[in-house]
């Protein structure tokens, strides 16, 4: 979801509505009625639950995921709002990292831009996000960047042949000298402490030269 396109009216009541959820058990599945159990009565109240989905607390029937679980506890709530805030609104966070008011404009832009919706609605959307971002904590959301694994370069083994010497001569069949012919071999071995790399090269010699 790069960019929700829920907003509600009243964003002002974001502070008690979530504190309501940390405060309260999770229930089998949110609904109209458990929005008005919690005090919100109001008919703009019930934008909530479309706002609590695209946060991924509840799944598509409204039934909570881990992730409306992990919220309650109160010691990573600030953490989890600021992972849901980077999956919904990512598009937003490639604009600003670290939105403030004055990138308003730039942000109901992209709203409007996105959702091709009208100035007020693009507001609104807006305002919403805005809404959320004092119950996030938005650094604690930003995932590790991954060390990059280096790529491992073989070192190419050297077999240089020295010229055969005539050092030795022994008597052939029939009584005939005959020349024995000696070869030195000489093997670079590369720095390395991957036994895989003396085993392929020394695998490498016996097909090659004692076979």
């Amino acid at each position: 979801m790069p960019l929700t396109d829920v907003y509600v009216q009243t964003p002002s009541q974001f502070g008690e509505f979530f504190r309501q959820l940390r405060q309260g058990q999770a229930p089998r599945q949110f609904t109209n009625q458990h929005l008005k159990d919690l005090g919100f009565t109001s008919t703009n109240h019930r934008a909530f639950i479309p706002l609590l989905k695209a946060l991924g607390f509840l799944t598509a029937d409204g039934q909570p995921t881990p992730r409306y679980h992990d919220y309650r506890n109160e010691a990573r709530s600030r953490d989890v709002m600021g992972q849901a805030l980077r999956e919904a609104y990512s598009d937003l966070f490639v604009l600003r990292a670290h939105p403030t008011d004055a990138d308003r404009p730039i942000l109901e832009g992209k709203f409007k831009s996105a959702h091709n919706v009208s100035d007020r609605v693009a507001k609104l959307m807006a305002g919403t996000f805005y809404a959320l971002l004092p119950l996030a904590d938005l650094q604690a959301a930003v995932p590790a960047a991954a060390t990059p694994i280096p790529e491992k370069k073989e070192t190419p083994v050297k077999i240089e042949d020295v010229e055969p010497t005539d050092e030795e001569h022994v008597p052939a069949r029939g009584g005939r000298r005959g020349t024995s012919l000696h070869y030195n071999i000489q093997i670079h071995l590369p720095a390395t402490k991957d036994i895989e790399v003396f085993n392929a090269i020394f695998r490498s010699l016996k097909e090659h030269l004692l076979d």
